[in-house]
């Protein structure tokens, strides 16, 4: 029987969809087993999100990964990672009965405790080729079945445990006000597809009869600068209102109509599902893992051939115009996450493979 559950990560101040799943397992696995959070470095001052008083946090450095220049990344994501990494096995090497849980790829255990489990969660979807840290897990947990078969050519013991939904919210939005809402953040890669979101506002702002509707984005990055740039270039200030992340993000889901998802790829995508808890129905790019295990198709929302930003935008005003239709789709929405992702669901299966 496990007693303690150990959960790694980069920065445990930083707020993106990998931190907030790291602090949702947390504080529900904290009803049961005695848990402790290591954050390779510190770029702010507390926790993004919401944490039980019971979780200790161990700060591996005070090193700001965020606000470091490229030069300072590289050194803090190779010969630095692996430094800490290896004062971590150091600090474990005599423990029994304990779960080591990489939740990104910082943790690297290259020398295995045999009295120890590692488990790593993979929150993206599956690499090219086989990756050389796969062997130094015990257990691989992925978001999605649909490459499970991949998955399982690379590694023994692969489990699909999606991410849960950490609260069931009473509130639904009314879905009668005119703004449609994407949220996440704004690396520089632009994962999150923003710059492509904003080619499709335009299409929609072309059009008189979509004039008073607003696109809120919620997030903050490297990348903002360069997406306040092409909203001003495209003149669509009036419509584009960039929000800063913050921590009630209900109050911003409640005020939504419709939620929009263009990212380039995902895990998960657990927006999507946070949103379909409000009663809000959604439209996605169809990539390969995330919104078609949340979104039915023209039941609970829109999945679009991925780089289709006409089709996007066709979708998007059809439900823009019906809230007949986004009032449908909303509610079925919110079923089907209840029924799936629930957090009693997803803690079985958790529960089941930390209990061995």
């Amino acid at each position: 029987m496990m007693e303690k559950i150990n959960i790694f990560l980069k920065d445990i101040t930083e707020s993106g969809g990998g931190e907030r799943v790291c602090i949702n397992l947390a504080n529900a696995f904290s009803k049961k087993y005695e848990v402790e959070i290591f954050s390779f470095y510190k770029s702010f001052e507390q926790p993004a999100y919401e944490l039980y008083k019971n979780i200790k946090i161990s700060y591996l450095s005070n090193q700001n990964f965020y606000h470091a220049n490229k030069i300072k990344k590289i050194f803090l994501k190779t010969f630095y990672r692996y430094f800490l990494s290896l004062l971590i096995i150091l600090k474990f090497k005599n423990a029994k009965n304990e779960i080591l849980l990489a939740n990104d790829g910082y943790f690297l255990p290259f020398f295995k405790n045999k009295k120890l489990k590692y488990f790593r969660i993979w929150h993206i979807k599956a690499p090219k080729k086989k990756k050389k840290i796969f062997d130094y897990f015990d257990t691989l947990i992925i978001l999605s079945a649909k490459e499970l078969d991949k998955w399982q050519e690379w590694h023994k013991n692969i489990q699909v445990i999606p991410n849960f939904l950490p609260f069931a919210s009473s509130k639904t939005s009314n879905l009668s006000q005119k703004v449609v809402l994407s949220a996440g953040r704004m690396d520089k890669g632009d994962q999150k597809g923003f710059l492509r979101l904003i080619d499709i506002w335009e299409i929609i702002q072309k059009d008189e009869n979509f004039k008073e509707w607003k696109l809120h984005i919620i997030g903050d990055g490297l990348l903002k600068e360069e997406i306040l740039h092409k909203i001003q270039a495209k003149k669509l200030e009036h419509s584009i209102i960039l929000l800063p992340f913050n921590k009630n993000i209900e109050k911003e889901y409640l005020k939504a109509s419709i939620y929009v998802m263009t990212s380039h790829f995902e895990g998960f995508g657990m927006v999507l599902a946070e949103s379909a808890s409000y009663t809000i129905p959604s439209i996605a790019f169809d990539i390969n893992t995330g919104p078609s295990d949340i979104i039915d198709n023209k039941k609970s929302g829109f999945l679009i051939e991925d780089g289709n930003l006409q089709e996007f935008a066709n979708k998007l005003k059809i439900l823009m115009q019906d809230e007949s239709l986004r009032e449908k789709f909303g509610k079925n929405a919110k079923e089907k996450v209840q029924k799936e992702f629930s957090k009693e669901v997803i803690m079985k299966k958790w529960n089941k493979i930390a209990s061995f």
